[in-house]
């Protein structure tokens, strides 16, 4: 089961254009202003810190520029986290349970800040270049906030669209995402990142 961090730390992902010629710190900066809403499915693998068997999943994102996504676990156990711009609800339906926070403290600088925030990338985040590896160019994001549960993303690129995500939390943990199918600009349904609780839920938080 994941922790409500986890679920906040990995509620991200986006396509990323890749320029010619240009760096890919230039390409996430034209990725944040040209793109107001994406949608893409995913499937993600965690790792952790003694590296046994890795917990895999698989779902479906959605982003609207700024604040607003929804990440929803179909498989294997259905999770979902949904945004509106001002609060942010973690669903889980085993536990029967909801769990509601502000953007500002669920987000922060974490990657659901980075992809679905504002283009204040820089104030909340140190950019480097992280060169080439698995046919991909890859930029690395780093918190400037200690608090922000993780220690870094990296973040893949091939042609024009981001082919995978790294995430490595402050538990020792590795989160490695790809992205399937990934549309940019699409329109998307305002109801994606409206949420009530279902009844009986056990609600916490504002």
């Amino acid at each position: 089961m994941k922790s409500i961090r986890q679920l906040i730390v990995i509620a991200a992902g986006a396509l990323l254009p890749v320029l010619a010629h240009a760096g890919a710190i230039e390409q996430l900066r034209g990725f944040l202003n040209d793109t107001r809403s994406y949608k893409a499915d995913f499937e993600q693998a965690v790792i952790a810190r003694n590296g046994r068997k890795p917990q895999e999943s698989s779902g479906t994102l959605a982003i609207l520029r700024p604040g607003k996504l929804r990440w929803e676990i179909l498989k294997p156990y259905p999770q979902l986290v949904v945004g509106d711009g001002e609060r942010i609800w973690i669903h889980d339906p085993e536990l029967q349970q909801v769990t509601i926070r502000k953007v500002g403290q669920a987000m922060g600088s974490s990657p659901a800040a980075l992809l679905a925030g504002n283009n204040e990338l820089e104030k909340n985040f140190t950019l480097r270049e992280a060169g080439e590896a698995d046919g991909l160019v890859w930029v690395e994001a780093t918190p400037k906030n200690a608090e922000s549960g993780f220690e870094k993303v990296r973040l893949g690129m091939a042609g024009r669209e981001l082919k995978a995500m790294a995430l490595y939390d402050n538990f020792g943990q590795t989160t490695h995402i790809r992205l399937l199918r990934a549309e940019r600009n699409p329109s998307l349904a305002a109801g994606l990142f409206r949420f009530t609780p279902p009844a009986g839920s056990d609600v916490i938080g504002d």
